[in-house]
């Protein structure tokens, strides 16, 4: 599950100085909350169409939806698909080759099965379970044919929630420049996509990058600007649980074991064209480690990445990869 791991920052709402109107939008999707800001010469108020945009994918993908699409088709009811879920599953099928299973919207049985409630201790799975769970995993089991999903195993469950956000975010963004809008920040549960620039201040839009806190407090490490372009955040720091030594283990589940992974990265944060190709990457890094993505991001210069992780001593270090911004 993904947590808000970036704040907007230094955005005001007030009225420009030329003809353009500051629209301000926001509100509940997805389970989290959404907020939009955009410059228009109409003064328009898109709040229908993007209730209207919100409410078509969920209806193709929430999981949380009984009749959604994705929900029928986990149950073998129906293997139709619309657009969205088309979009959304050819780019999964892309970053899950690209990172070798890293990134496997299938994996969501193991982590369902792992989750146990809010006391954070791992208490042992049955191996025999794990292994009978692991049997289903993996998006190589999943074809598609035009509008149409194909399952090599019925057991097999598609879980977009560690894209869909960033799939929201681009739609919404997509959307405003269908209508001429070009400054504008989109953002979804801390997923963000900016075009233009915020013009109450005449500069790029601004967000901050939040500190890691155990705690659940919030507070901002950096702010940086970002020039039309999205970013996602997947953290570590508010779901983890420990074993009886003390090792703290994410709520990332290795798609290759189905073991939760333990990582000494707390945040990572990466900047993409797509807020959906952001979002999904933050998720398989947490899985691959520093050196992993290190070593994937010399193949891969359109990605720029900021890792938060603790050091040996147990202290807090970053480390910005492919010109992440200061």
């Amino acid at each position: 599950m993904k947590y808000l791991s970036f704040l907007l920052g230094l955005i005001l709402f007030a009225g420009c100085s030329d003809a353009s109107k500051n629209v301000k939008l926001s509100g509940p999707v997805f389970g989290t909350s959404y907020s939009v800001q955009y410059y228009s010469g109409k003064d328009v108020n898109y709040q229908v169409q993007f209730d209207s945009l919100f409410a078509v994918i969920n209806k193709s993908m929430s999981t949380y939806i009984p009749d959604s699409d994705i929900s029928k088709l986990n149950r073998n009811e129906s293997d139709s698909i619309d657009n969205h879920f088309i979009a959304v599953f050819d780019n999964s099928i892309t970053i899950y080759k690209a990172t070798e299973g890293a990134f496997d919207p299938t994996i969501g049985v193991l982590v369902n099965a792992w989750d146990f409630g809010p006391e954070k201790e791992i208490i042992g799975l049955d191996s025999l379970k794990i292994d009978s769970l692991m049997l289903s995993v993996g998006l190589d089991k999943v074809q598609r044919h035009g509008s149409r999903i194909v399952k090599a195993d019925a057991n097999t469950f598609l879980d977009f929630n560690a894209i869909a956000k960033g799939y929201g975010v681009d739609v919404i963004a997509d959307f405003l420049e269908s209508q001429g809008v070009v400054d504008y920040l989109v953002e979804i549960g801390g997923e963000i996509r900016t075009g233009g620039i915020n013009k109450e201040k005449q500069s790029a839009w601004k967000v901050g990058v939040e500190m890691p806190h155990f705690d659940g407090t919030q507070s901002i490490l950096k702010a940086i600007e970002l020039h039309n372009r999205a970013m996602a955040t997947s953290g570590t720091y508010r779901k983890f649980k420990t074993d009886e030594a003390g090792n703290r283990y994410s709520h990332i589940i290795d798609t290759k074991t189905g073991y939760p992974s333990k990582t000494n990265l707390l945040s990572i944060s990466v900047i993409a064209d797509k807020c959906m190709t952001a979002d999904a990457y933050a998720t398989a890094f947490k899985a691959m480690g520093i050196d992993g993505v290190k070593q994937f991001l010399t193949r891969h210069p359109e990605l720029q990445v900021f890792l938060i992780f603790e050091n040996s001593n147990q202290e807090l270090e970053t480390l910005g990869l492919n010109g992440f911004p200061e």
